[in-house]
């Protein structure tokens, strides 16, 4: 029988942590599938689930960088070049989160009493309680909140509702889309199952919003570091209380009948805003790395988040930060009986920021001139995120125009 949702929860969802009382030792700069899978240490073991079926060790796997999110918050110098590279060069990478907790020296990010990672794993273990339950209601209760008519992409798209490539092949997921806005009371309330119309999902959502935007921050802030930008500069584009694009997602893929491994639940594309952080427990995500032609898995590790960056970075740098092409296929090996499931939180510029190019950087600067003598300078299109996201989002339903989903990596993509 196919595993549910709330079967990939319990005791093994998040690492237990017992608080940090100096500074944690480095993580392993990549994470490489090894050929025996089998846990040599404690902390290889608390990476792994071990109420599912084990990631196969016979797959490509992407070596991504593992960062730590209380080495980021002490402003540990080797950590912050790590974060550095991976958002140049591959544009995705794992987080850590257990211990990641804010303290008195973090003064630099606004809010630190929403910094706390392990609360937020917390958060994500009751969202995908939550999760299972929306899921669970028919297919015409969740139907009637399907915003497409409305021009929204919030609420639900049902199971073969999007497309995954420009000849119109149908998805293989569904999924809800809740916005930051909405949960946290600063624009209108939307339509909305009753089940998420209660009081405390609402605070639950509005609380995993405010702790995932708080280590996006921390991110940013090092960007922005690294990136010569005047102080504050991405921070001010990205502020929690302003309305944008910024949404909690719940994505459900069924098992495949087919035995083609590839077959996409989520098609080939780019993050449309700043900062994905995802949280899920079955393999199925794969990336196509640069200067590569072979698709690669993300192992999904207990305790992490993965986090990647989307288009509007790649637009605000001249490309100097990377948004990489991405899809979900069916799980590897055992797990693809499995019901798999997602919870992503996009952090998203505000609706009325334009994607250019940012001044005050010499970094950015440097790469827009490397770019004109070479001939690779475009046009920019005069955009705000918020036209930008709508755009994507809509042409990528079913009897959309694909076209206008395209991304900043779509040439990458032999679908467009």
């Amino acid at each position: 029988m196919a595993q549910t949702a709330s079967t990939q929860l319990g005791p093994n969802a998040i690492a237990h942590h017992s608080g940090v009382a100096s500074l944690p030792a480095p993580a392993p700069a990549l994470y490489h599938l090894d050929n025996d899978d089998s846990p040599e240490t404690k902390e290889q073991d608390d990476l792994i689930f071990h109420d599912l079926p084990p990631f196969p060790p016979d797959v490509l796997t992407a070596p991504l960088l593992r960062l730590n999110l209380a080495r980021l918050l002490y402003h540990d110098a080797a950590e912050e070049a790590k974060l550095w590279d991976a958002c140049q060069n591959v544009g995705f990478f794992y987080l850590d989160l257990r211990g990641g907790t804010s303290s008195k020296r973090d003064s630099v990010h606004s809010d630190s009493a929403a910094l706390d990672g392990d609360s937020l794993l917390r958060d994500a273990v009751e969202l995908f309680e939550l999760g299972r339950e929306v899921f669970d209601l028919s297919t015409e209760e969740k139907q009637s909140y399907d915003l497409k008519d409305q021009g929204s992409y919030y609420g639900y798209k049902g199971l073969g509702q999007g497309v995954v490539d420009a000849k119109g092949t149908r998805d293989a997921n569904e999924f809800y889309n809740v916005s930051k806005d909405d949960v946290s009371g600063i624009g209108e309330r939307l339509p909305a199952l009753d089940v998420l119309q209660k009081d405390s999902n609402r605070e639950l959502l509005a609380g995993f919003c405010r702790r995932s935007h708080a280590v996006v921050a921390v991110i940013l802030g090092v960007l922005n570091e690294k990136l010569g930008l005047p102080e504050g500069r991405l921070a001010g584009l990205h502020r929690l209380e302003v309305a944008s694009g910024d949404q909690v997602r719940w994505v459900r893929s069924p098992p495949q009948p087919t035995t083609d491994a590839h077959t996409m639940s989520l098609g080939e594309h780019t993050d449309f805003g700043s900062v994905t952080v995802l949280f899920n427990r079955l393999g199925g995500l794969q990336i196509l790395p640069p200067d590569s032609e072979e698709w690669q898995y993300v192992k999904p590790l207990r305790g992490h988040a993965v986090v990647n960056l989307g288009d509007a970075m790649v637009k605000f740098t001249a490309g100097v930060l990377r948004s990489n092409i991405h899809r979900v296929v069916n799980p590897p090996g055992e797990q693809a009986k499995h019901t798999r499931m997602s919870l992503v939180y996009f952090a998203r510029p505000e609706d009325e920021v334009k994607l250019k190019m940012l001044e005050g950087s010499h970094v950015i600067d440097a790469k827009k001139q490397e770019l004109e003598s070479s001939g690779g300078v475009q046009e920019e299109e005069d955009v705000t995120a918020k036209e930008w996201i709508l755009r994507r989002a809509m042409g990528r339903r079913a009897g959309g125009d694909w076209k206008a989903s395209e991304g900043t990596e779509a040439g990458r993509s032999k679908l467009y």
